[in-house]
Formats: structure tokens, sequence, C-alpha cells
């Protein structure tokens, strides 16, 4: 994942492998198209399993917007054989505002409208943003 700097906003390249391919609705949750976000804190630490990832925090949402317009919500991710790949821009923040925190994707596809966090399912990857 890479995060160019633009004179009007942000420019986020994304590619990923390794996603799992889409599931139909079992028990009320779906797997994919996979919700895909910053989170506040640079930790990707697994945990117990039962809930991996929960030491990168919730949304980045700096300036206390509701979800579905968090400076952190992304498109969801399409796994194509495991694939996805997008280029996308934003003008929500700088790159200079993120370095250090970090990229969930989750398991299942946000709603964009539950709060706090879409109901996007488990978060099965996490990457920290860093300078390069």
């Amino acid at each position: 994942m890479q995060f160019y700097q633009m004179p009007y906003g942000v420019e986020v390249f994304v590619q990923v492998e390794g996603l799992p391919a889409f599931q139909k609705a079992k028990n009320g949750k779906q797997v994919g198209p996979h919700g895909f976000h910053i989170h506040e804190k640079g930790v990707c630490e697994i945990g117990d399993g039962k809930d991996p990832f929960s030491s990168a925090g919730g949304h980045w949402n700096p300036d206390g917007q509701p979800h579905g317009n968090h400076a952190g919500d992304f498109p969801v991710l399409f796994s194509n054989h495991g694939r996805a790949r997008m280029i996308f821009f934003t003008d929500r923040f700088q790159v200079k505002d993120i370095i250090g925190k970090t990229v969930i994707i989750h398991d299942g596809p946000d709603d964009y409208q539950s709060q706090p966090s879409g109901d996007s399912g488990k978060r099965i990857a996490c990457g920290l943003i860093e300078k390069s």
C-alpha cells in the first residue's frame, strides 16, 4: 500500500494478496467484499485470535464525523482469487497525518452506517503505515 501526497489530497494505491474468497452470508455474516480502514493506533498485535488486531484501536476519525464519513473510511476491497488492486483519491487527510497509524482489512463489507465501525466483522489483516 502506498500513499502519494498530491496538490489537493492523497492518492492511495492498494495491492493485496491472500484475501479470502467471497462467501454468501451464513448466520447473518458474509465474507467479502472486505471493509478497509485506517485505524487510530500504530500497533498490529494479533492478541488472542478471537478479536485480532484490537490493539490498533478504532477507525481513525480525527474530526469526529459519523461513520461513513471518517477520514479513515476507504472503499471496500473485492477479492479476485485472493487478490485486490485499487487506486483512489481522498482529500480527507495528508500523508503526514497518517504516518504511524495502521490499515486494517476486515472479513466482511462495511455498511458505512453502523456506528462506530460499520459492522464489517473480524479484522483479518493489519499493516503499519510508515514513511519510506
